[in-house]
């Protein structure tokens, strides 16, 4: 019977369960998609049991698609959104609904840290000044707005946490997402000093067990065998923050390779063999101790060509869905031609939050009457790849790369993968599989099985690149002055976005 390997991959709006053999071809996929709620302003959440129904439903369709037995699943690896939190109490059940990475209700709590000097602390200590949307700022706003909440809480969870201890029963987190809010950056694990420092010293009963990301955590109960069709006992792998997974799916173990997931989130990584501590990036755990993952992310990528399109190609988008193709696809000539053209327009791709301090929005600049739509579209491309280079260029100023790999929105069209490479002057590597989280995790998931020694051997065997796309240095060299318009953009803007975010808030 064949072996195979499977990988679970929560995001913030799908779910996805992919099936792959040791070579990581894809055997099968499943996916169900996940309702975000926002009751009030800054709050994204989804129900916690609905995010189990979803992943349990994952894993069935996988299973019933690939035709694959449950006895031939080896392992199981589990990923999911990083950040965010998934609290339950001392016998594992839901405390409230899960919080997104998007959620920002805890953002007076940063500005409040900020002025008390904490941010500084934070990043001496822990290697990063923590987001709105980090666990130890929501836990901050639910002590001090949601008491009993608090005082409920059994074990403090991230996304793939939540999932495994549905799979598993078994409380876990692994370096990687322990390394977001609680871990002394040099020592790499808790420290209660880092509690201390956010007020927070009365959680630290709640955080549970760090166990190595290629680790087995736990295995399949009966119940989660009977609402998955996984054989009980199956391993169950701890697995990794999704971004860091995505990097492992890539083949990306080593430094010297930037990771680029063009999502949600504009996201720029990088490994390392020591800490690297900058205020402009994250310096957290990699994947495997004595090294780390420095990443500059923000929520500012293709969710803003997902808009754009959305609302000025309404009717080609249902034509491509009738038809079962891409959109690029009806709309490429389109595209390709106002590309051709020289073009004033610009876009700054804030439509959901910027890598700045001050409350950024999304804007148009130079547009004139015999602009087309066509124009626009460029103008969101251009954007949403130059705030990827602001973050790279942050990174390699410390940490130099030879070359990128991408995945995520922007990968799947050659135009969009070529502009990337363009733009930042490097080569940019598409990986074969497109499912790269959830290869990450598949492969954790090997590694516990034994079928690889190592994540690095696993990345070996198992990923490879589609193609490369080679940097036109003469075509870098004229995006290289756009970007620089765009960045002078910013600095024009930066003290007018404070006024507009009142007058966008004040109804």
């Amino acid at each position: 019977m064949p072996t195979y390997l499977l990988g679970l991959d929560s995001g913030s709006t799908a779910t996805k369960a992919v099936i792959f053999d040791t070579t990581g071809r894809t055997v099968a996929v499943g996916s169900r998609r996940v309702e975000q709620r926002q009751p009030r302003p800054r709050h994204v959440e989804r129900d916690m049991q609905e995010t189990w129904g979803a992943a349990s439903g994952a894993i069935r369709d996988a299973l019933e698609r690939g035709k694959v037995s449950a006895d031939a699943i080896a392992a199981v690896g589990v990923t999911g959104h990083g950040d965010g939190l998934y609290l339950v109490d001392h016998d594992g059940a839901p405390l409230g609904p899960g919080m997104l990475s998007l959620d920002s209700r805890a953002f007076d709590v940063r500005e409040q840290w900020r002025e008390a000097g904490v941010l500084q602390r934070a990043l001496e200590l822990t290697g990063q000044q923590p987001y709105p949307y980090a666990a130890v700022s929501l836990l901050k706003w639910i002590q001090v707005n949601e008491p009993e909440r608090y005082a409920k809480i059994g074990h403090v969870l991230f996304c793939k946490d939540w999932l495994r201890l549905c799979l598993t029963g078994v409380p876990a987190t692994d370096p990687t997402e322990a390394s977001s809010s609680f871990t002394d950056v040099r020592t790499q694990q808790y420290s209660a000093d880092v509690l201390d420092l956010y007020g927070l010293a009365s959680i630290g009963h709640a955080l549970p067990e760090i166990v190595s990301s290629t680790a087995i955590a736990g295995h399949v109960t009966a119940q989660a065998a009977a609402q998955t069709g996984l054989k009980e006992g199956t391993p169950v792998a701890c697995g990794l923050h999704d971004v860091t997974s995505s990097a492992v799916g890539m083949g990306n173990t080593e430094p010297g390779i930037l990771s680029i997931t063009a999502g949600t989130f504009s996201i720029n990584e990088i490994l390392s063999d020591r800490p690297q501590l900058d205020p402009r990036w994250s310096c957290r755990n990699g994947t495997r101790p004595g090294q780390w993952m420095n990443m500059s992310i923000s929520p500012a990528s293709s969710s803003n060509v997902d808009w754009f399109l959305r609302e000025f190609f309404a009717h080609e988008a249902q034509q491509a869905s009738q038809r079962g193709c891409s959109l690029f696809d009806l709309i490429g000539d389109e595209l390709q031609a106002a590309f051709a053209e020289p073009s004033s327009v610009m876009f700054h791709p804030f439509l959901f939050g910027s890598p700045f301090e001050q409350p950024a929005s999304a804007s148009f600049f130079g547009i004139r009457g015999w602009h087309r739509r066509a124009h626009l579209a460029r103008a969101v491309l251009e954007g949403m790849v130059f705030n990827h280079r602001y973050h790279v260029e942050a990174l390699t100023s410390a940490l130099p790369a030879r070359r990128a790999g991408l995945t995520g929105g922007g990968s799947s069209s050659p135009m969009l993968a070529q502009l990337f490479a363009d733009t930042l002057g490097i080569p940019v590597d598409i990986p074969e599989n497109q499912e790269a989280s959830a290869l990450g995790a598949a492969l954790c998931a090997g590694v516990s099985a034994g079928a690889f020694a190592s994540l690095a051997e696993a990345a070996t065997r198992a990923c490879r690149i589609q193609r490369t796309h080679q940097p036109d240095p003469e075509r870098h060299a004229q995006l290289t002055e756009v970007y620089k318009r765009y960045m002078e953009l910013i600095s024009g803007m930066t003290p007018l976005w404070p006024a507009l975010d009142r007058a966008a808030t004040a109804h």
